[in-house]
C-alpha cells in the first residue's frame, strides 16, 4: 500500500495530501518511500527532540510497553509519578503539581480551566500567538483566520499586541479584579518565531504580581531544551505560575503536561478536570528518557549549534535576516517564497517548514550534528536559489 496515494480516499482533508511519504529516520535525518535520505530540519515540528529511533526512548519504550501499558488515572504507575516529579523541580517550588494530558492544545485548554477556577473570568492573549485548535485553546489563540469557522466561542479572552505592556497594563487596569491570566508564548512560532521583546516578560510577571494575575507561559514548542535553555522563559529570569508544555517532552510520543506552583497548583480538585490517555506510562517513560538526556551540558551544546546554525544562514543569498533563539529560528527571506522554498526543499533532500510566505522556519532534532547543520544550510541555499531562477536538481 503507498500510504501518500492513498491518503486521500482514507483521511479527512484538513491537511491535504501530503507530498512525500516517509518510511524511516535515524538521528536527524529521514528516508522516503523512493529511497531519497532528507535532513529533518522540522522534527515534527518540534517534536523528535532525540531525532529518530533514539537508543533511550526505543529502550525506554520497549521495557515499559513489555510491562505495563495502560492503566488510567484511577491507580498510579512508576513512569507518571516519577515523571511528575523530575517536572515539578523544573520550577524550583516545593509547591509545584504537575497535570498530564496528552497534547499542547490539552495542556492549554487545561490551563484555561485553572484561570476560570480562580473565579475571575477575563483572560488575555496576544494577537498572533497559537495555542491550539480545541475550542478552548483557540479562544486563546490570536489568529481570526483559525477562530472565525468555529466561532462562537469560549467568551472572556481579550487579545493584546504582542510585547506591548503598556496596552496590556490598560486592559488590565480597566478591571484588575477581573483579570484571571496572561497567557503568552515566549517565542510566538506559528506566527513566524518571533522573540518577545528585551524585558517584556519581566513586565508581565510583575504586572501579574501587582494585581494577583496568574501568569500563564506557554513552552510547549519552546521547551525541553528548544532554545538553549530548559524551558525559554529562563532567558528572562522569571518563573511563571502556570508553564504549558508538550512537543519536545515526548521525543515523538504524544504527552502533555502543565506545571502550577503557589495556589494554581490547589485549583484542580477530584472531578474538576481528567483525561483517560493522560500520565499513560509508555508515554511517561519515553518522557523520562528524554530528561535523562537533556541535562545542562546538553542544552549548552543546543545553545552551541544554533549560533552555528544562525551564523551560517545569516550568508545565504537571499536571506534578509534569521530570528528566534537556540534551534528554533525564522529564516526571513528578501522575498515571498517561503512555501516555494520548502517544496524545492524536498527536492534537495532537507525538510523545512514555512509558517508564513515570507518565513521559513526550522526546528530540527536537538541531536543534529554540526556536519548536518552545514550541509542543511547548504541545501536550504539552492532551495533559495531554485525560486530565483536556478537549476533545480
Amino acid at each position: 500500500m503507498n500510504a501518500r496515494d492513498n491518503w486521500s480516499s482514507v483521511l479527512m482533508n484538513n491537511y491535504g495530501a501530503p507530498a512525500v511519504e516517509l518510511v524511516s529516520g535515524r538521528g536527524a535525518k529521514v528516508t522516503d518511500a523512493q529511497g531519497r535520505e532528507h535532513i529533518d530540519m522540522l522534527a515534527g515540528i518540534a517534536v523528535n527532540a532525540l531525532g529518530h529511533a533514539h537508543p533511550a526512548i526505543v529502550e525506554a519504550v520497549t521495557r515499559q510497553v513489555s510491562t505495563l501499558g495502560h492503566v488510567s488515572n484511577l491507580f498510579a504507575s512508576e513512569p507518571s509519578v516519577r515523571l511528575a516529579g523530575e517536572l515539578a523541580k523544573t520550577l524550583d517550588d516545593a509547591s509545584a503539581r504537575v497535570f498530564f494530558c496528552n497534547s499542547g492544545g490539552e495542556a492549554n485548554e487545561a490551563a484555561f480551566k485553572l484561570a476560570r477556577l480562580t473565579g475571575r473570568r477575563r483572560v488575555l492573549a496576544a494577537h498572533h500567538g497559537f495555542h491550539g485548535r480545541t475550542m478552548g485553546s483557540l479562544a486563546l489563540t490570536g489568529q481570526p483566520a483559525k477562530r472565525a469557522p468555529f466561532e462562537p466561542l469560549p467568551s472572556g479572552v481579550e487579545f493584546y499586541p504582542y510585547g506591548d505592556v503598556d496596552y496590556m497594563r490598560s486592559l488590565v487596569e480597566m478591571d484588575p479584579g477581573s483579570v484571571a491570566a496572561i497567557i503568552l508564548e515566549p517565542v510566538q512560532g506559528e506566527t513566524g518565531v518571533i522573540p518577545a521583546p528585551e524585558g517584556f516578560l519581566k513586565s508581565v510577571r510583575d504586572l501579574c504580581d501587582t494585581h494577583g494575575i496568574l501568569m500563564v507561559v506557554d513552552e510547549v514548542q519552546t521547551g525541553v531544551g528548544r532554545t538553549g535553555a530548559f524551558f525559554a522563559f529562563e532567558h528572562a529570569g522569571i518563573k511563571p505560575d502556570v508553564v504549558t508544555m508538550a512537543k519536545g517532552l515526548g521525543g515523538g510520543l504524544p504527552i502533555g503536561a502543565v506545571i502550577a506552583r503557589g495556589p494554581a497548583a490547589g485549583l484542580f480538585t477530584p472531578g474538576s478536570h481528567g483525561t483517560t490517555f493522560g500520565g499513560n506510562p509508555v508515554v511517561c517513560a519515553a518522557a523520562l528518557a528524554v530528561l535523562s538526556v537533556v541535562d545542562n551540558e546538553f542544552i549548552n551544546d543546543v545553545a552551541r549549534k544554533g549560533k552555528l546554525l544562525r551564523e551560517l544562514l545569516e550568508q545565504v543569498s537571499g536571506v534578509e535576516s534569521v530570528r528566534g533563539l537556540g534551534l528554533m529560528l525564522g529564516v526571513v527571506l528578501e522575498r515571498d517564497v517561503a512555501k516555494e522554498v520548502v517544496a524545492a526543499g524536498l527536492d534537495y533532500g532537507v525538510i523545512l517548514n514555512a509558517p508564513s510566505s515570507r518565513v521559513v522556519r526550522l526546528t530540527p532534532p536537538l541531536v543534529i550534528t554540526d556536519e548536518e547543520i552545514c550541509e542543511a544550510v547548504s541545501r536550504i541555499a539552492a532551495a533559495i536559489r531554485t525560486t530565483e531562477g536556478g537549476t533545480q536538481l
